[in-house]
């Protein structure tokens, strides 16, 4: 049935598995995406919604590197927003609104025109491993698949298990079985495995919502989109959503069902994200606070079934359903489904190299929430490296590693395989000690030349790219070389309660005034001409803007990245044997003995290693 051997064998097609299988098919790689449900491609599992805080820039770097997130969240949003706008750049974060069965429809059909990609619907129980090498899957109905490399991105499907009230079964999401087999087989092969939980809330009809009661949450008025293409085009018309509260009256009926909760009687003895929790872990958690917020999306354009975040649960459903109609909104509410928690089998990031592959199993990689993280962008930039060093590794290429200051997928990565994690790992901005070089709007100049030198992004891409760092950089030599008189900067600077000049200055130095905006300065007649005459798109002016207004935070933080990854290249051999450095803390030798960081950069973010053992590591080193 299958004699040929596949380049890459893809497990799952969640965001991680369809992100991996594009990125191999795309570099020339034979693959095969293997999945349970081929009608559940990219199935958004919980909120219609890509992006957020960090996970934004996460999505925009996806597209930088030529995978298709971003593309196919343009192509299904409903509602675009860039949070955090009243803060500085490196904290913008850019948020769609999706349709949910658009989303993984535009998914399908890209994936279905991808060359050299196919497609098998099968649960895949077991893997072929000859000399400590992957060789390729075997299935539930025994077919075996031959592959020189697999990518395992099972999502919460393995051995999954699903609660609502005292209430469980078997799953990997509602209507969905779980995965088995392959838990078993990564633990007999000297794997470590855990369990995690995560949870979503139950879906309503919009229909029963009073919505004039609730609190409007529209769009951006001038939306932008993710990806840096020109394939895509901003929204023209946007779905609201809206916002609505719990109170007291909904705490204390939620609190009646805590003995039937399977978080409070010891079913569930797993993690769940402490940064997305339940409604009665925010109650039990915050007893202080009075009302929580929830934020009511629509699924979709058409549709009128509402998803409720912030009301994540695995109450009894009558306890769900008499705690919600007491939400001022939700009065009349009808379910379409309840909400749910679901415990899964995970596998400690440690386990992997910085490539995704397993230390175990040569050519065997993980990527998802298999690696303990929660959300689909993060899942995604996971299988889009994934899939990518596959394929590489297939083609005896170098593999692609990005570092903390290239990319906060760099940073997602660095820190799984480095600190590992014991409850689901979220990305936020915070994380990533980069973050004003990290930011979304320059996502295609840190990696689109690596996304095209590996084969992945396109040339039509690179060029683009290359215009807007051209472009940019001209209108930034334009500030800094002309010159502004008093009697033009003043009304100007006046208007702004900014302090006036009484000599000739550069146009770069009235701009980096803090209250001094792009709006201020396109007041000059020479500058809003350099902007028509050159025909400069809003893409441009703001990186311009950026650069200009921010110059001197880039180069001390630029300054302190080269700095600090000096050590990145102070690389230490592989199988190391730190039990000889009697003058380390015995701690530290244990973690670095576990993790066998590939170089002393690493080894110094591994929690329980310090400076003077980093110092110790030096000297034996002879560095």
């Amino acid at each position: 049935m299958f004699n040929d051997v596949y380049d890459v064998i893809v497990v799952g097609a969640g965001h991680a598995g369809s992100e991996a299988a594009a990125a191999a098919a795309n570099m020339g790689s034979k693959t095969l995406l293997v999945t349970m449900n081929l009608q559940n491609i990219a199935q958004m599992s919980c909120n219609p919604a890509m992006g957020g805080i960090a996970k934004g820039q996460i999505v925009r770097e996806i597209d930088a590197l030529g995978g298709y997130s971003g593309i196919v969240s343009d192509t299904s949003a409903i509602q675009f927003k860039m949070l955090n706008k009243s803060k500085g750049p490196a904290m913008w974060s850019p948020r769609v609104q999706s349709d949910r069965m658009r989303f993984a429809e535009d998914w399908r059909l890209m994936l279905e025109g991808t060359p050299n990609l196919d497609f098998y619907q099968e649960m895949v129980s077991g893997l072929f491993i000859e000399n400590g090498k992957v060789a390729g899957v075997k299935t539930s109905l025994g077919v075996a698949i031959k592959g020189k490399s697999v990518v395992l991105t099972n999502g919460t499907f393995l051995n999954g298990l699903i609660h609502i009230g005292d209430k469980n079964f078997g799953g990997g999401r509602a209507g969905e079985k779980a995965a088995t087999g392959i838990t078993e087989q990564l633990v007999s092969l000297g794997f470590e495995s855990g369990r995690m939980k995560t949870g979503t809330p139950p879906r309503v009809d919009g229909r029963s919502l009073d919505y004039s009661k609730m609190i409007e949450q529209p769009g951006d008025e001038n939306p932008e989109k993710f990806s840096y293409l020109d394939i895509t085009k901003p929204l023209e018309n946007q779905r609201s959503c809206h916002m609505a509260y719990t109170s007291e009256l909904v705490h204390d009926l939620l609190r009646e069902g805590f003995d039937r909760s399977p978080m409070f009687n010891g079913r569930i003895k797993s993690l769940g994200p402490r940064y997305c929790p339940s409604i009665e872990d925010k109650i039990n958690r915050f007893a202080d606070k009075d009302r929580h917020q929830l934020f009511v999306e629509p699924e979709g354009w058409n549709t009128c079934e509402v998803y409720v975040n912030g009301f994540s649960t695995s109450l009894p459903e009558d306890v769900q359903f008499k705690a919600l109609r007491s939400v001022v909104g939700f009065e009349n509410v009808k379910f379409f489904r309840p909400g749910y928690a679901i415990e899964y089998d995970y596998f400690p990031p440690t386990q992997l190299k910085h490539t995704l592959e397993t230390k175990l199993i040569e050519g065997l990689y993980f990527a998802g929430q298999i690696n303990g993280t929660t959300g689909y962008e993060e899942a995604a930039s996971q299988g889009l490296m994934a899939g990518i060093n596959a394929s590489l590794q297939v083609q005896e290429k170098d593999s692609l590693v990005l570092k903390r200051d290239e990319a906060y997928i760099g940073v997602l990565i660095d820190d799984l395989i480095t600190k590992g994690t014991e409850e689901p790992y979220r990305m936020f901005t915070s994380r990533a000690e980069y973050r004003t070089l990290l930011r979304q709007d320059n996502a295609d100049l840190r990696l689109t030349p690596k996304g095209f030198e590996i084969g992945l992004a396109s040339e039509k891409r690179l060029r683009r790219m290359e215009q807007k760092h051209d472009e940019a950089e001209k209108f930034v030599n334009f500030f800094a070389d002309t010159s502004v008189k008093p009697e033009d900067a003043n009304p100007v600077l006046e208007a702004k309660d900014s302090a006036l000049v009484k000599q000739s200055d550069k146009m770069f130095k009235l701009f980096s005034r803090p209250n001094i905006t792009i709006e201020d300065m396109r007041k000059f007649d020479l500058v809003e001409a350099y902007i028509n005459d050159n025909n400069l798109d809003n893409e441009v002016i703001e990186q311009a803007e950026i650069q200009v207004k921010y110059a001197g935070y880039i180069s001390k933080e630029k300054n302190n990245a080269d700095k600090l990854t000096r050590l990145e290249y102070v690389k230490i051999p592989t199988n190391f044997d730190y039990s000889q450095i009697k003058s380390m803390s015995f701690e530290a030798r244990e973690k670095l003995k576990k993790i066998q960081p590939t170089s002393v950069s690493q080894a110094s973010r591994i929690s329980g290693v310090s400076p003077n053992d980093i110092s110790v590591l030096l000297v034996y080193m002879g560095r």
